[in-house]
């Protein structure tokens, strides 16, 4: 049982050390760190897994061909790994390798226990194996005659075998999902699991191999090693010391938490590890989180293709937060996304140098300029956006919390990086260098100062868990001390304290990148092509005919505007915020010649509301809205106010 303490136990996979790690691996395990680091920060006492899986065939080789010993080959990865995890700042508390003792003599153990209670047996396999992923198929399975998971040919196998029982175990794992709605998400993985493998009935699982000698000896039967699964899954207990003398962290620690794994091996974290941890009589995992890839632009990333990212080019040339955000920002976890080298320099321009790295610049900048350095907590006198501001922020908090729980990593960086942008329009909205002209409004303009210092204070604490650099660094700007990133400090606006001062010359925290510079270089650094940048995403169509059912297809809707602004760096572009009457949506439109900015706030709008979204200039566009133009002057196109927004234009 768990101690009364809240813990919090998650893991990665065990990675298997067949070369070096891309940012594929970073992903998992910067998404897996950012979860533990946020539960540190809420209070809770955090076990946090991650290792190597480092037996089977496919090592062994590897190692022959490296001309190593197998157990030197896999130690000299996993030192490489750990040093890509001290560079990429993850915070684990433990480092697995299979080939300890620690692991293997309580996979003997194990073994044993399943022999005993009459869930191994031993007969042949005959059947279609593929060495890269190590494991078996059918014949049903196969695709166009290769590997179903990775697409590589396979090759007929026929011995000796262990075999778990696992149709023992069917109709309770059943129950288990019907009763744990949560324990597989993405929901869809789960429909897979039952729907691919369930439904048409659990083969019992290959347990060991005789055809090589790299693993774990059967106890009593040395002439065979106990096969991947049995022996890799188990280090979510074994590291704990399940069944050792000191089993303490185990008793303290399960039912993990989360595991945390690529789609690639659900099927072997849902069902097979599950069925293990019932034949041992064990409580399952609270949930596995299996999270999608990382695709190129030309599909999966290969050497082949010369498309590959290592994470080590982008710490070391554009710095650990950069590349932590973007992995967590730009990609939806639990789906697929894709990675490009131009979305990864407008990311870094857009939201950090931009956004977060301007609003640092300019508060303290007007600290310095308008109060000596100091900020004015004493002399602070409500303005009338105060309080939108510092209910946003509320709001702000709330959301984030509540997709932390769903590890919905990117809508959690979304909702902050608009408070970032509410906080930038504060700016606009009090105007500080107006305030200034005026003596009798200076104690307006340290309201200013004292929410623009106490929205960065918090806003430092809550990207702690994706940018592990540029809290601290935004804190010695601001003149305070990591105290003032504790999570119970939040929502509030009176938390800083007289004499406060903040530093005098700020330097950028996120230094503006040369697209075209850098692009070129980090493709040069992937070896292969990627498409050429867009600027602007355009499109020239010719005047042609249509039918009517043609024009029924274009969705025409209603809409208010709530918000708009000028896009950086972009003359023409405006970006709006749109109550669509049954949802928000943001769009870009290349207006901005024609009307300012606050011209268009309460407009109503026609929207074209099924295009698909682009994204122009970095923002992403769900949508047009309609105008006319003649003689180079644009007209938006209007309605009667009486229409609601969302209703239908026909």
């Amino acid at each position: 049982m768990k101690d009364q303490q809240k813990t919090f136990y998650l893991t990665t996979p065990i990675y298997y050390p067949s070369g070096k790690f891309h940012i594929g691996t970073a992903y998992t395990t910067v998404a897996s760190d950012a979860m533990a680091r946020y539960k540190r920060l809420r209070g809770y006492d955090v076990r946090f897994l991650t290792g190597m899986d480092e037996h089977g065939q496919k090592i062994q080789e590897k190692a022959q061909e490296a001309g190593k010993e197998p157990q030197a080959y896999v130690n000299e990865i996993a030192e490489a790994a750990k040093k890509v995890w001290s560079l990429m700042d993850i915070s684990y508390d433990d480092f697995i390798q299979t080939t300890e003792e620690r692991h293997t003599k309580t996979v003997e153990k194990i073994f044993q226990r399943f022999l005993d209670n009459g869930d191994i047996y031993k007969g042949e396999y005959e059947g279609w194996y593929c060495t890269p992923c190590e494991s078996f198929f059918t014949e049903n399975q196969l695709v166009d005659g290769n590997c179903p998971d990775c697409g590589r040919p396979v090759h007929k196998v026929k011995e000796e075998s262990y075999f778990f029982n696992m149709k023992k175990y069917t109709d309770r794992l059943l129950t288990y999902y019907e009763e744990n709605l949560e324990f597989i998400e993405p929901e869809s993985r789960k429909n897979e699991m039952i729907n691919n493998f369930i439904k048409p009935g659990l083969e019992d699982l290959s347990v060991s191999r005789t055809s090589f000698d790299w693993g774990i000896q059967v106890p009593g039967d040395p002439k065979h090693v106990i096969y991947v699964w049995v022996d890799a899954l188990t280090n979510y207990i074994t590291s704990l010391g399940y069944l050792a003398e000191d089993d303490s962290l185990f008793k303290k620690y399960w039912p993990a938490d989360v595991h945390v794994v690529g789609k690639d091996i659900v099927r072997f974290h849902t069902i097979y590890w599950p069925i293990f941890l019932m034949a041992l009589d064990l409580p399952l995992p609270k949930k596995v989180f299996a999270h999608g890839f990382i695709m190129m632009k030309d599909g999966k990333m290969s050497k082949s293709k010369g498309n590959v990212v290592y994470p080590e080019m982008l710490v070391e040339r554009y710095g650990l937060d950069a590349t932590r955000y973007f992995l967590l920002r730009e990609l939806p976890f639990g789906q697929d996304g894709v990675f490009s080298p131009e979305s990864f320099v407008e990311r870094t321009n857009f939201d950090l140098a931009n956004d977060l790295g301007n609003l640092l610049n300019r508060s303290v900048s007007m600290i310095n300029k308008y109060f000596d350095g100091k900020v004015p907590v004493a002399l602070s006198e409500p303005t009338e956006f105060d309080a939108a501001l510092q209910e946003f922020a509320k709001e702000t908090i709330e959301k984030y919390e509540a997709s932390m729980e769903n590890m919905q990593f990117s809508v959690v960086l979304s909702d902050l990086w608009a408070f970032i942008s509410r906080t930038n329009k504060y700016i606009d909205e009090t105007q500080p260098w107006v305030l200034a002209k005026e003596e009798a409004l200076r104690g307006q303009l340290a309201a200013v100062m004292t929410n623009l210092a106490e929205s960065l204070r918090q806003i430092a604490t809550l990207i702690q868990p994706f940018m592990t650099n540029s809290p601290k660094e935004m804190m010695n700007q601001l003149g305070l001390t990591e105290e003032y990133l504790e999570w119970d400090k939040l929502g509030s606006f009176h938390v800083i304290g007289d004499n406060i001062k903040v530093i005098q010359t700020g330097v950028p925290i996120f230094p503006r990148l040369d697209v075209d510079v850098e692009v070129a270089y980090i493709r040069d650094q992937m070896r292969g092509s990627v498409q050429t940048p867009q600027e602007e995403v355009e499109e020239v169509v010719e005047a042609e005919e249509i039918s009517i059912d043609d024009f029924f297809k274009v969705d025409l809707r209603v809409a208010t505007v709530l918000e708009c602004e000028q896009i950086p760096k972009a003359d023409k572009l405006l970006k709006l915020q749109l109550d669509m009457g049954y949802e928000k949506r943001q769009v870009v439109s290349g207006i901005a010649k024609h009307y300012k900015p606050e011209e268009l706030i309460g407009k109503k709008v026609i929207v074209v509301a099924n295009l698909k979204p682009v994204k122009l200039r970095g923002e992403l566009s769900q949508g047009m809205i309609l105008a006319g133009e003649k003689d180079g002057y644009l007209t938006l196109a209007t309605v009667d106010e009486k229409l609601e927004n969302g209703a239908q234009v026909k």
